[in-house]
C-alpha cells in the first residue's frame, strides 16, 4: 500500500470507530482531543475544495456521522443541561477564590510591567 492508501485506510477507520462510539460527545472530543465530528466534517470540505470538488457541509457530516447530522443529533447528542453538573457550593466557593488569586496576580503582574517600562 501506498503512504496516501494507509492514511486513507486509517481515516476510515477513525470515523467509522466514531459513528459507533454515538456514546462520545463531540463536547468531550473537542475538550480531550481538540477536534470533534464536526471538525472532521469541515476539514473534509476544504480537501474537497482544495482538489477543486465541491462539497456542502451537510453531505461531509453525512459521510462522517453515517447519517444526516440532524438526525444523529437527535438520537445520540445529550442535551447540554446534563453535560454540566451543577457545582457544590465548596466548588463554587473554591473556583471564586483561585478566580480572585488569577486576578490579584494579573494586577499585580501588570503594576510590575509598568514599573519596567518607567524611565
Amino acid at each position: 500500500m501506498t503512504e496516501i492508501e494507509l492514511q486513507a485506510a486509517a481515516f476510515r477507520r477513525l470515523v467509522g470507530h466514531l459513528q459507533e462510539r454515538t456514546d462520545v460527545q463531540n463536547i468531550d472530543l473537542m475538550e480531550l482531543a481538540g477536534f470533534c465530528r464536526n471538525c472532521l466534517s469541515k476539514w473534509y470540505v476544504e480537501a474537497a475544495s482544495e482538489a477543486g470538488d465541491s462539497m456542502t457541509k451537510d453531505a461531509a457530516r453525512e459521510l462522517i456521522y453515517g447519517m444526516p447530522y440532524a438526525e444523529w443529533k437527535t438520537r445520540y447528542q445529550t442535551p447540554i443541561a446534563e453535560l454540566v453538573a451543577p457545582a457544590s457550593s465548596h466548588e463554587t466557593v473554591q473556583a471564586a477564590t483561585q478566580l480572585q488569586a488569577v486576578s490579584k496576580y494579573d494586577s499585580m503582574l501588570g503594576q510590575e510591567q509598568i514599573r519596567l517600562r518607567s524611565p
